[in-house]
């Protein structure tokens, strides 16, 4: 999405009509910042496809610094501005009730589709309140697991928050036409909870960025970022305590010392500091947020093993994105990411919690023969994951729920 930014206060609405411009899909979400990960290449990669698609429109709202405006092939992204959301950097509240209301009015979407789970859904509902538009929602966050592990499990105020979140859910549930999920792990968690009427459509990689053609370039692409020249895992994306790597670092001197294996983490966020302060965070290669797709591709390129920590992901991109690009994949043996280990065959398992079994783990799948895992992730990657694939499928939800 190019063009040149604009104030939304200093342009009236509408900018010109596009109503008749055909169908419409208008995305709402608080998760997107410059350092996000997940939501925010899923939106662009949906921008990138519509733009190829004349009868497609589609309008991006997200919360910003500023008031901006983005207008280029059929893709509008609106910047509201909005405050800072506390200890969760890159991400900001969406508070803009009125200014959202003459989005909708003028854009006047198909359906719109909710991708964040507190504030949005309820300033959507009241923007489109006189319109009655379809509303789906796109679960990306298991939101009883943030607080707690298990439903039963924790402390007491942990097992309150569970409850609680899980009626929250259900709330949420009476909002919306219909719930998208990304992986049979999130339906699973929903249907625990009591929604259940939910459509799977996984998420996609770009196949033609991230390829194991890279892997030409291993040396230049490890000087460039400071990677060390040893046997070489990585885990890309939010340094958040949901994502457990205090577990991974736990495990890696071990690691390290029986098959000289290094571990990278790329990325940005709160838990840094405490990260670079464990007794192992001395020999851990800290690379910073990595925005531009062609480096990243490179990096998950270079790698040996991709670690997919994070126990409540809600489907894992980077994890796709390393398979992709013939990368297997070291993950928790909890949330969606066990799913694409599972079915390409490219990686192995660890025990949540276990310091001792990343480390098992760990040195098995660095034994194993990488030729082979890197084949068939590859494989896997192509056939069930290509952006183009995803893309079609949802489109048809869309029209499914529009009645179109």
């Amino acid at each position: 999405m190019s063009g040149p930014p604009r104030s939304i206060a200093r342009v009236p609405l509408p900018l010109h009509p596009r109503a008749d411009a055909g169908f419409g899909v208008l995305d709402v979400t608080e998760w997107f910042g410059e350092t996000s990960g997940g939501i925010r290449t899923y939106l662009l990669e949906k921008a990138n496809y519509v733009a190829s698609r004349p009868w497609l429109r589609h309008t991006v709202v997200v919360p910003g610094l500023r008031d901006r405006i983005t207008d280029a092939d059929g893709v509008r992204l609106y910047r509201l501005a909005g405050p800072p959301i506390p200890g969760q950097r890159p991400y900001r509240f969406m508070l803009a009730t009125r200014t959202l209301t003459r989005i909708v009015r003028h854009e006047r979407p198909d359906v719109i589709e909710v991708g964040s789970p507190f504030i949005v859904p309820w300033i959507v509902k009241r923007a489109t309140r006189e319109s009655h538009l379809p509303l789906v929602y796109f679960s990306h966050t298991n939101v009883p697991r943030m607080f707690a592990p298990a439903e039963g499990a924790g402390n007491p105020l942990q097992r309150l928050l569970y409850r609680g979140s899980s009626e929250y859910l259900r709330r949420l549930d009476r909002l919306f036409d219909l719930t998208i999920v990304a992986s049979d792990y999130t339906a699973r968690e929903l249907v625990r909870v009591g929604v259940d009427r939910v459509v799977k459509v996984p998420l996609g990689v770009d196949v033609e960025c991230f390829t194991p053609s890279r892997r030409e370039s291993v040396t230049e692409t490890r000087a460039r970022f400071g990677l060390p020249d040893a046997p070489l895992a990585a885990f890309v994306g939010r340094f958040a305590r949901e994502k457990e790597l205090h577990v991974v670092l736990d495990g890696w001197r071990d690691v390290e010392r029986r098959c000289g294996a290094r571990l990278a983490l790329v990325g940005a966020g709160p838990m840094e500091a405490a990260l670079r302060a464990h007794p192992y965070g001395h020999r851990v290669t800290f690379v910073p947020f990595v925005k531009e797709r062609e480096a990243l591709a490179d990096l998950l390129a270079s790698i040996d093993v991709y670690v997919a920590a994070g126990p409540i992901e809600t489907f894992g991109l980077s994890a796709i994105e390393a398979l992709a690009s013939g990368t297997p994949i070291l993950s928790v043996n909890e949330g969606a990411v066990v799913e694409h280990v599972e079915g390409s065959g490219a990686g192995r398992i660890y025990e949540r919690r276990q310091g001792a079994s990343v480390s098992e783990v760990a040195v098995q799948l660095f034994a194993d023969d990488p030729g082979e895992l890197g084949a068939r992730g590859r494989a896997y990657a192509v056939a069930e994951h290509a952006w183009e694939t995803v893309f079609d499928r949802l489109f048809a939800v869309y029209r499914t729920v529009r009645g179109a």
